[in-house]
């Protein structure tokens, strides 16, 4: 998926189209948005334990600039609402009012 991270114009007709309002439509982008944050944040995690120091001496940490490229590989990332924004767009997020029957797709 190739998305650009940067600002966006965005027709608030065709973002309101797959609920049929734009508030709804919010709410859904904003769901997924924080789904993809907690996962990216989960990775990035994952990848910087193991650089973690038990060393509390400040004289003893060095820097690694293996961190330092992952640590920037990720502030380069799109944001997860323009992810989210996107894949909304598309498509590509199934999504359902409380109301309905789990059958029944919104």
């Amino acid at each position: 998926m190739a998305v650009i991270s940067s600002l966006i114009t965005r027709d608030l007709d065709t973002l309101s189209n797959p609920t049929g309002n734009l508030y709804e439509s919010l709410v859904v982008v904003a769901k997924r948005s924080r789904q993809i944050s907690v996962k990216m944040k989960e990775e990035l995690n994952n990848k910087l334990a193991d650089f973690a120091s038990t060393v509390d001496n400040l004289e003893e940490i060095f820097e690694n600039r293996e961190q330092i490229e992952i640590s920037k590989f990720y502030e380069r990332m799109p944001k997860p609402t323009t992810l989210a924004t996107e894949e909304f767009l598309e498509g590509k997020i199934m999504f359902r009012r409380p109301t309905q029957n789990p059958e029944e797709k919104a």
